[in-house]
């Protein structure tokens, strides 16, 4: 990141935070961010109107800038009105003593939202029990990234130079410090991790022939949650890991390669907040902006399931410290019966702390195939493919064009 970039941080940090405490809100069924006369927010909303690139397009590039000074027209889950609305969970789905083995809060305390206009979208606001996320943290740096789970980092190096990552990195980055001189360890070139049936990128599909076992941990939190919405029976069967930093974005895509599309796609954030563009069934639909915090869920449903989508932006947390404080609470140390919760130890939590400094993890779990469903029969599709590069799948700000990618 360079030094001008360091340097407007505090700026942007100081909209975030001015954001959340002033979330625009419209007239019963109007999108957020409508412009009216005299607000800042018409400067995005003027770019839908605008011809040449699609609409999806411009406001992805319009909250890509890193200048930009007024985030009002971004929907904040925290002080939700005009198109936000409480959405209704299905409580008696999931008991007590599961959320609890899951490491989330009972239901019936969650914070549920739909917006107006994206039925089936469902935002739920950090349900975690305290200390919870840091398990799920440290499973994405220590554990899931290993074989024989996919990374990026297994594609483009030697197999005995990706062994333990965990390990070649944690002395790396708990010495790190604030110079963008400093190398990155192989954490911090970490992109993307696939789970399950792991995607080939080049034929943008899934295989019977390119399947490993699902964390069983990472099932069960997503079968909690999907019941918990109205989907009983989901099954985890894949999974996609998205590793953010401050100069990373995730382009515009569908996710549509699951041949079953009824049931939903889950995602769970981080770390470090994001701006999420959900959009419509074309990219010309201009998309809604929202905040995602650390530990926050979506759910994308029914008509949702297949809408356009893309992570423009990743922000500092708007709480302006190193790391959300929800990210400060260590874990009880009476957990549950059968819980799949594991304390971290104080060294772990030190090194993922320190990576999340910086960056914002992202899990989308999905379920490929219907019950009792089966692949169709194909030929030459036998390997994961080559995958996207770094600078494609995440643009950064080395990255001079945008290619559209999969996963939020």
């Amino acid at each position: 990141m360079s030094k001008s970039r360091r340097e407007r941080r505090p700026t942007v940090r100081t909209a975030l935070a001015a954001a959340i405490g002033t979330a625009v809100r419209g007239r019963d069924g109007e999108r957020e961010g409508r412009p009216r006369p005299g607000r800042p927010e018409m400067a995005a909303a003027a770019l839908t109107r605008e011809g040449g690139e699609d609409a999806f397009r411009r406001l992805f590039r319009f909250y890509r800038q890193r200048d930009a000074s007024d985030l009002r027209g971004v929907v904040d889950f925290s002080a939700p009105g005009g198109q936000v609305f409480r959405s209704q969970l299905s409580i008696s789905s999931v008991s007590d003593q599961d959320a609890y083995r899951a490491g989330l809060q009972p239901v019936s305390q969650w914070k549920a939202y739909g917006l107006s206009g994206y039925p089936g979208f469902i935002f739920i606001a950090n349900p975690f029990l305290a200390g919870c996320q840091r398990h799920w943290v440290k499973q994405c740096l220590k554990l899931y990234p290993e074989k024989p789970n996919v990374c990026n980092l297994h594609l483009h190096m030697a197999p005995e130079k990706t062994t333990d990552l965990w390990g070649q990195s944690k002395e790396q980055l708990r010495r790190k410090g604030s110079s963008k001189w400093e190398p990155r360890s192989l954490l911090e070139k970490l992109r993307w991790v696939t789970l399950g049936y792991h995607y080939n990128w080049d034929t943008k599909k899934y295989s019977a022939n390119h399947h490993t076992p699902f964390p069983s941990d990472l099932a069960f939190l997503s079968e909690q949650v999907a019941a918990a919405c109205g989907f009983r029976g989901f099954q985890a069967q894949a999974g996609i890991l998205n590793y953010y930093h401050f100069d990373s974005s995730l382009g515009i895509h569908v996710d549509e390669s699951e041949l079953d599309h009824s049931r939903p796609l889950l995602s769970f954030s981080f770390g470090q907040s994001s701006i999420f563009l959900l959009g419509g069934l074309k990219r010309e639909e201009a998309p809604t902006a929202m905040f995602m915090h650390s530990g926050d869920i979506m759910v994308m449903s029914g008509f949702s399931r297949l809408l356009y989508h893309a992570v423009p932006r990743v922000l500092p947390n708007p709480e302006g410290t190193a790391l959300p404080s929800c990210l400060h609470q260590a874990l009880p140390s009476d957990l549950p019966a059968g819980s799949v919760i594991e304390h971290s130890s104080d060294e772990d939590w030190q090194v993922c702390a320190k990576y999340l400094q910086s960056s914002r993890i992202n899990m989308t779990i999905r379920q490929v195939l219907a019950e009792g469903q089966k692949f169709p029969e194909e030929s030459g599709t036998n390997g994961q493919g080559q995958a996207p590069s770094e600078d494609s799948y995440h643009e950064n700000s080395k990255a001079k064009r945008h290619k559209p990618n999969r996963v939020s």
